[in-house]
């Protein structure tokens, strides 16, 4: 979840023309260094993070360390760490020698002394401090939220999604490598609670310096931005949800005088696993188990630690952004940020300018909620709905290698998308089998778009190309237009991508058939008074 409602009801109209010249965007090195694979970061591979973190809200300030724990696959004597000002790495050591270093913006660049050995994993050592970037707009604009709740008690969290995790922990910054497992330990006043990722494993209350520490393992990979710390004046209730891989931990984190009512809103979790295990498999963080943590700011996909600010509302804080009545029959962060943990935390884009993958999906999972408890009409009066939300400004798929996302359509565009392609499966059994398998085949992997592609053209069996180039690569929305004359129905599709030939299904007197249209006029006998193409695919049309 992230730039999702910045421009909900602005409406833009653009041209081709004005598309492809706010494409020519100039990055810099620092985006490169930030968003590429780069020399520095390929050589290693990610196997364990010891994350060790003090935070002081009085002076919203944090001090920690991190051990990196890598296997080095090919030999280099220069890695890449990455940590955002104003914080400032104060010693990397490896073998307990100290490490000398070069720095371009975020990019701290070590030199290594030790021989790097294929096969061999080593371990670095990363000493920080300084007051980190304090979010203006979370989670839109992530870093540190430091809050306070009705009670005057510090009310703290992080958010990083694009930004980076690297605003405040130092790390390997790029989506492609996840860590295998990870220990979190937080230091916090002794007054107040500590939430991160994973099960909490121990609370170590020090005899001096009026702080405690909590200490969490992550047993699965992670993806670095799905990392958080949240701190409040916490109390915890939970329930065992009998789940398709067995008994599965729900825990809520909420704040003291929001117990009563998490205990209703929360009633949502329970049935979005149900859901969500219908049409997606399995959740995929057993052994890490599934919380929801209240936060200052709305909410985020944070991988087993999803965190939540809807203000016990249903809708999205009370709107519903379908205009249907649908998107009030349920609260749009519990459904939506979990929805996450299958698309985005299970599978997760390779490189953010294919977060269409983990943003459709979900948004998608939202409509299919309404499916699985309220019927398919249900869902697509939803989902429909949310296509006024769709401004067309730019592609869904962004620059690669530069850290930079596409439109942010790629909510409900790509929601849109992925119920024209329902359509055109038909099977709806064979179409819940397609998500499951995506989850399944691609489990605990980081992806690329054409590899979603691929695999959805293959088990459709129907060459998807055009289809994705159209919705993903293109801002056109494909027009069918149709004239009737002389007893004979003419259509042809016009603002498409070269090849485009969507077969749609459409109403001739209120009975239901298919037309298989492309770029040149085609023509079939029409004997009808009325004609009206199916709401469920995503195209105009005309009559001319």
């Amino acid at each position: 979840m992230k730039r999702q409602f910045l421009f909900l009801f602005l409406c833009i109209s653009v041209s081709l023309n004005a598309q492809l010249l706010q494409d020519k965007t100039e990055f810099t090195k620092l985006d490169t260094l930030r968003g590429s694979i780069t020399p520095e970061r390929e050589w290693w591979d990610l196997n364990y993070y010891d994350l060790n973190i003090k935070v002081q809200p009085d002076k919203k300030y944090i001090s920690g360390y991190n051990i990196i724990r890598y296997k080095v696959l090919k030999s280099h004597d220069v890695i890449q760490i990455d940590l955002q000002a104003p914080l400032e790495v104060t010693a990397f050591t490896q073998d307990k020698e100290e490490l000398d270093y070069t720095k371009i913006g975020p990019a701290y660049f070590v030199n290594l002394k030790k021989k790097q050995v294929p096969g061999a994993y080593n371990e670095i050592y990363i000493q920080y401090s300084g007051k980190p970037k304090e979010a203006i707009r979370a989670p839109w604009d992530g870093g540190f939220s430091w809050k306070k709740d009705d009670n005057g008690k510090h009310f703290v969290a992080t958010s990083c999604q694009g930004l980076g995790a690297s605003v405040w922990w130092p790390n390997k910054d790029h989506m492609y490598d996840e860590v295998d497992s990870m220990r979190i330990a937080i230091d916090v006043p002794k007054d107040l609670i500590a939430v991160a990722n994973g099960r909490l494993r121990e609370v170590y209350e020090y005899e001096y310096g009026g702080f405690k520490m909590y200490e969490w393992f992550v047993s699965n990979p992670i993806n670095n931005y799905g990392v958080n710390v949240n701190i409040g004046d916490y109390v915890n209730f939970s329930k065992v949800y009998k789940g398709e891989k067995g008994d599965l931990d729900m825990d809520y984190w909420v704040l003291s005088y929001n117990l009563d009512k998490a205990k209703n809103q929360f009633k949502d979790a329970p049935k979005m696993m149900k859901a969500f295990e219908h049409w997606f498999g399995p959740y995929p963080f057993y052994e890490d188990s599934f919380k929801l943590v209240e936060v200052p700011y709305l909410g985020m996909e944070h991988q087993s630690s999803v965190t939540y600010g809807n203000q016990y509302q249903n809708g999205y804080l009370g709107r519903d952004l379908s205009r249907t009545g649908w998107g009030l029959k349920f609260d749009f962060i519990i459904i939506h940020e979990a929805g996450h943990e299958w698309f985005a935390n299970n599978i997760t884009n390779k490189d953010v300018a294919d977060m269409w993958i983990h943003e459709g999906f979900t948004a998608y999972s939202e409509n299919l909620f309404l499916d699985y408890y309220y019927g398919k009409e249900a869902s697509a009066d939803y989902v429909i709905g949310t296509r006024a939300n769709i401004q067309n400004d730019r592609p869904l798929i962004g620059p690669y290698n530069v850290n930079k996302e596409g439109s942010s359509d790629m909510y409900y565009k790509g929601a849109n998308l992925l119920h024209t392609l329902r359509q055109l499966v038909e099977d709806d059994n064979l179409w819940r089998q397609i998500l499951r398998g995506l989850n399944a085949d691609f489990y605990h992997q980081t992806v690329t778009s054409k590899q979603i592609e691929d695999y959805l053209s293959e088990k459709t069996k129907k060459d998807l190309s055009a289809f994705f180039n159209q919705y993903l690569r293109d801002i056109r929305i494909p027009m069918l237009e149709y004239k009737i004359e002389n007893k004979e129905l003419k259509f042809r599709y016009v603002d498409i991508v070269e090849n485009f030939d969507m077969p749609i299904e459409v109403e001739i007197d209120g009975k239901s058939q298919w037309i298989f249209p492309n770029s040149e006029w085609k023509s079939m006998p029409f004997e009808g008074s009325e004609f009206k193409v199916d709401r469920d695919y995503y195209i105009y049309s005309k009559k001319i």
